[in-house]
This record gives C-alpha cells, structure tokens and sequence, in this order.
C-alpha cells in the first residue's frame, strides 16, 4: 500500500566523505538520496537491519573508493573542522 506523505526541504550538514559514500549508495540503488535516509531512519526505529549483505558489500566498496574510515564507534565523538 502506497502512503502519501509531505515532504519538506532541509538544510543537513554531513560528514563530507559519508555523504559521498551515500550519494554512491542511492545511486547504484537508483533511488533519491532523500529515499535512503528516509529507509534508513525508518528501519532505525524499528531496530531492523536496512542492507542485504549484497548491499553491505557495495557499502564496503564505496567506503574504500572514498576512504571513509569512520565507524559507528565515532558516532557522536566528531568535530567540525570548520569549526576551528
């Protein structure tokens, strides 16, 4: 069943590299970045994994090609550069 919604436009200031990652990933599943966040913080909610293993392959690949070497231990624990 196919829900309407309302969407609004957002300013989100993201790690430059995870953004890249991501762009990547929304790409090669030929949805729109704004699909993949919203998948991702709907599958969060429900604490239910939000990639095939196929799909954390292609992940894993794209990390490598943008050298995002952050991990969810980093989440939180960051710093703006601009910020200095």
């Amino acid at each position: 069943m196919i829900k309407t919604i309302e969407r609004v436009q957002t300013g989100v200031r993201l790690e430059k590299r995870l953004l890249k990652v991501l762009k990547g990933l929304a790409e090669h599943l030929d949805i729109s970045l704004g699909d993949l966040i919203e998948g991702l913080a709907l599958h969060a909610f429900e604490n239910r994994p939000p990639f095939s293993e196929e799909t954390l392959g292609k992940i894993a690949q794209l990390k490598s090609v943008y050298d995002l070497d952050l991990s969810a231990l980093d989440s939180h624990k960051l710093k703006d550069g601009a910020d200095e």
